[in-house]
C-alpha cells in the first residue's frame, strides 16, 4: 500500500518528529509498503536527510518568508499556515494514499477530516498532547497515558510500550543488562536534541567541565543555531568531544554512564538501555514526560533557569543514585513499539480472523485471573509440571515474572471488550533465545486464541529464536506449533528461527 508521512523538521519544530517517523517508515517498508514523506521546506528541515535514508519527499508549497513562532506552543506557526490550508495543499500535491500518518503538533482534526474525505484513506495520528483526532489509530508514547484520555472512535495506543525506537535499541538492550556503575571518570553524553534553541548544551557544559572528573561527549547538529559556538568551545576543552551526528545512537548510549538531555523520544531510548539521565525540559510539551519519569524515579530534573545553581549538585546525586536510576529505566521501555504499531496497522488495513485480539502486558491485577486458569484441570493436564501451585507459590512466581526486565509476560485480550483470553510468555533462555509458554482461558478453548498469540509474537519479536517444549501426548498443541511454522526438533521440542 502507498503510505504517506506528513511531518516536518525545522529550527522551531526540532528533529524528533521526523526521526521517529523514519523508524516507522523503515519498519513498514520491510512489510512491503511504498513509503513517501510530505514536508515543507523550512529553515533547519531534514528533507535531504530523509531522501538520503531512501525515501522520496513530496515538497509541499512552502511560504516565501518563514513565520517565526512567538512561543514554544505556537504550533500553527510551525506549520506556517492554517491547518486547513495545509490539508488542501497536501490533497492537491499528494493526490492519493492508502495510509496517511501524521506526526505534527500543528496538524489538527480538521486537517485529518479533509484528507480522509478526499482520499478515502486510513489515518494514523502520532501525538503526545491529547488532542482530538479524526483517525483510525492514535499513537501516544507518553509514559502513564491512558486510552480514555482520548475521545472519539479511534483506537488509542498509549504508553511507552509504543515508543517508536530504531531496532538496534531492542537488539542492544540485552547488553545494557550488564552495565556497571560509573568508574572514577564517568562518561557523560550531553544531547539536548537536534536544535537546542536556548543553548542549554553550552550552559550545562560550563557548569560541569573542569569541576567534575568526567569525559563528555556532546551531540549537536549543524542545524542548531548555536552550533558553531558549541563546537568551538568544545574544541578548546580537555575531555570534551563534539559530534555533529551519530548514526548508531544506541551504540553511543551504551558507551556512556550518564546522559544530560531534554525529554522527548530520546527519553525512551535512554530508558530502553538503562541509561540514567538528568533532564532539562526545553519546551512546554516536554513537561508531562518529565513529570512521569520523575514519578517512576527514572531521572533527575533540572529546570532551564536552574542549570547554573542546581546542575552540579544534581550531577553528584545522579552519580550516587546511579544503580537505582539504571534499574528504574529498564522497567519502562523494551524498544519494541515500532513492531507493535506495525502489527496494529497490518490488522487495520488487512483484517483477519484474529485482528480483534491483542497482546497486552500482564499486571499485578491479573495475578488472580492467571492463577484461576493455572488451576484448571485442562491447563494442568498438559503442563510440564502437573502439580497445582498454592496461591502463595503462584503469587511469588508471578510477581517475580512481572518484575523481570528480560522476559515478556502477555495476556491475549479482546480489543473491544478487554476480555482476557489467555497467556503468552517468552522467558529468556540465553541471548536472543526464548522459551514460549502458552495457555488459554478455559472458556476460550477452540476459538483460535493460541494461534493468534503466536502470529502476533511473530510480528513483535521477529528477531528472536523461540522454543517450545510440548508433551508428546499433547497432540493439539503439537499441531498448533507446526501450523505456526515452528520446526519440530524432537518428540517434544519445537523451534521458530528469527524471521527475516
Amino acid at each position: 500500500m502507498r503510505v504517506i508521512f506528513r511531518t516536518d523538521a525545522s529550527i522551531w519544530v526540532g528533529s524528533g518528529h521526523v526521526m521517529r517517523c523514519l523508524v516507522l517508515a523503515d519498519a513498514l517498508k520491510k512489510r512491503g509498503h511504498s513509503i513517501s514523506f510530505a514536508c515543507l521546506s523550512l529553515p533547519g528541515d531534514m528533507i535531504s536527510y530523509i531522501e538520503d535514508r531512501g525515501f522520496p519527499v513530496i515538497n509541499l508549497n512552502s511560504p516565501k518568508e518563514p513565520c517565526k513562532p512567538q512561543h514554544d506552543a505556537d504550533y500553527e506557526a510551525w506549520l506556517q499556515r492554517p491547518s486547513s490550508e495545509d490539508a488542501l495543499d497536501f490533497i492537491q500535491v499528494v493526490s492519493n494514499a492508502d495510509i496517511v500518518i501524521t506526526d505534527h503538533y500543528a496538524i489538527s482534526q480538521t486537517w485529518q477530516k479533509l484528507v480522509r474525505q478526499a482520499m478515502g484513506c486510513f489515518l494514523v495520528a502520532i501525538d503526545d498532547l491529547v488532542r482530538d483526532h479524526d483517525a483510525d489509530l492514535i499513537v501516544d508514547q507518553t509514559l502513564g497515558r491512558k486510552p480514555a484520555e482520548y475521545s472519539g472512535s479511534a483506537r488509542a495506543l498509549v504508553g511507552s510500550e509504543y515508543a517508536i525506537l530504531a531496532p538496534n535499541f531492542s537488539s542492544l538492550r540485552e547488553l545494557a543488562y550488564t552495565r556497571k556503575p560509573p568508574g572514577l571518570k564517568p562518561k557523560v553524553l550531553v544531547s539536548m536534541g537536534g536544535i537546542d534553541n536556548p543553548n542549554a548544551t553550552l550552559q550545562s557544559l560550563k557548569i560541569l567541565v573542569g569541576k567534575v572528573v568526567a569525559v563528555f561527549t556532546v551531540l549537536l547538529s549543524p542545524r542548531a543555531p548555536h552550533y558553531q559556538q558549541v563546537k568551538s568551545w568544545c574544541a578548546s576543552q580537555d575531555d570534551v568531544q563534539h559530534q555533529d551526528f551519530e548514526a548508531d545512537m544506541a551504540g553511543l548510549m551504551l558507551k556512556h554512564d550518564l546522559a544530560i538531555g531534554a525529554p522527548g523520544t530520546t527519553s525512551w531510548e535512554r530508558a530502553c538501555l538503562g541509561l540514567p539521565s538528568i533532564l532539562v525540559p526545553l519546551a512546554d510539551n516536554q513537561k508531562t514526560i518529565c513529570a512521569q519519569l520523575l514519578l517512576h524515579k527514572a531521572i533527575m530534573k533540572v529546570s532551564l533557569e536552574d542549570i547554573d545553581t542546581r546542575l552540579f549538585m544534581t550531577y553528584q546525586q545522579a552519580i550516587n543514585q546511579w544503580y537505582e536510576l539504571f534499574t528504574s529505566n529498564l522497567k519502562l521501555c523494551d524498544g519494541l513499539g515500532a513492531q507493535r504499531l506495525v502489527l496494529e496497522i497490518q490488522q487495520l488495513i488487512a483484517p483477519d480472523d484474529y485482528s480483534d485480539l491483542q497482546l497486552a502486558f500482564a499486571s499485578h491485577g491479573d495475578i488472580k485471573t492467571v492463577y484461576d486458569w493455572q488451576c484448571h484441570p485442562k491447563t494442568r493436564e498438559f503442563a510440564l509440571n502437573s502439580n497445582v501451585p498454592t496461591w502463595e507459590e503462584h503469587q511469588d512466581w508471578m510477581q517475580h515474572k512481572l518484575a523481570s526486565t528480560t522476559d515478556f509476560f502477555y495476556l491475549v485480550e479482546d480489543k473491544s471488550t478487554g476480555k482476557k483470553l489467555g497467556v503468552l510468555r517468552l522467558d529468556k533462555i540465553e541471548h536472543k533465545n526464548y522459551l514460549v509458554s502458552i495457555f488459554v482461558a478455559p472458556d476460550s478453548y477452540g476459538h483460535g486464541v493460541a494461534t493468534a498469540a503466536l502470529k502476533m509474537a511473530d510480528v513483535i519479536h521477529p528477531d528472536l529464536t523461540l522454543r517450545a517444549t510440548v508433551l508428546e501426548c499433547n497432540k493439539a498443541s503439537q499441531k498448533l506449533f507446526k501450523k505456526a511454522n515452528y520446526t519440530q526438533q524432537d518428540s517434544e521440542t519445537f523451534i521458530r528461527n528469527p524471521i527475516q
